[in-house]
């Protein structure tokens, strides 16, 4: 699978994390012939019978895709009656820009401290790590206008996360998880630019941690006997 497949995996992983009550509730048992597994830490997370973790001792990570929700971006430009505080392309493109680069920092960070070298090249003992950071909402965007304004807003807003694990050498697939949470706290507050990144920045960081101590528990458990939720 190319970042091109991964991405549009990603898509229809936030589809599975942030679609109606009905679907959300009962998500597929399987999925490209990972089972689903209960996780604590996120919200789902996939797994393949059988597979080991115990041979990774190092990670190959993937740039880190990042996007903003199309709805939510459409929606604040039509409830916006000041044109020059519209979302332009540009600024989404460079916020994802930056996104990628904050993001891509974090999980280096996060899995070199947790005790796993990030490498660039497959080998028996690499794990190669694909992340998103997706479907963003920010619920009050600080957008540059010639005129001092302010937004207030009860959170920074919210993304869904994605990880996919698969073994760098073959290909396999492993694993599989997707996550939807808030950014920041939920105090109804004056929220900025330089806020925003950090609320953001410290939601990408607790998926990071997450993974990371997701896996070390992974080590213990394999290999694998994943069961069916429900079954």
């Amino acid at each position: 699978m190319d970042r091109r497949q991964f991405a549009v995996l990603a898509a229809a992983a936030a589809t599975l994390s942030s679609a109606g009550a009905a679907f959300a509730e009962k998500p597929p048992a399987t999925w490209d012939g990972l089972v689903e597994v209960p996780s604590k830490k996120l919200k789902f997370v996939y797994l393949a019978p059988g597979a080991d973790f115990r041979a990774y001792s190092s990670v190959m990570l993937d740039p880190t895709e990042v996007s903003f929700s199309k709805k939510w971006v459409s929606d604040y430009n039509s409830q916006e009656d000041d044109p020059s505080r519209w979302l332009s392309q540009r600024q989404l493109q460079d916020n994802v820009k930056d996104g990628i680069k904050d993001a891509d920092k974090i999980f280096a960070k996060v899995y070199a401290d947790g005790g796993y070298p990030v490498v660039t090249a497959p080998g028996p003992h690499v794990l190669r790590v694909r992340t998103a950071v997706i479907n963003i909402m920010v619920t009050a965007p600080d957008v540059m206008t010639a005129g001092m304004s302010m937004s207030a807003a009860g959170s920074a807003g919210q993304a869904t996360f994605v990880i996919e694990a698969r073994d760098s050498g073959t290909g396999a697939i492993l694993g599989r998880a997707v996550d939807t949470r808030l950014a920041g706290d939920t105090t109804f507050m004056v929220r900025s630019a330089p806020s925003n990144w950090g609320d953001f920045r410290d939601l990408v960081q607790t998926w990071a941690k997450a993974s990371v101590v997701g896996l070390n528990e992974l080590k213990t458990l394999s290999p694998i006997k994943a069961v069916a939720v429900g079954a």
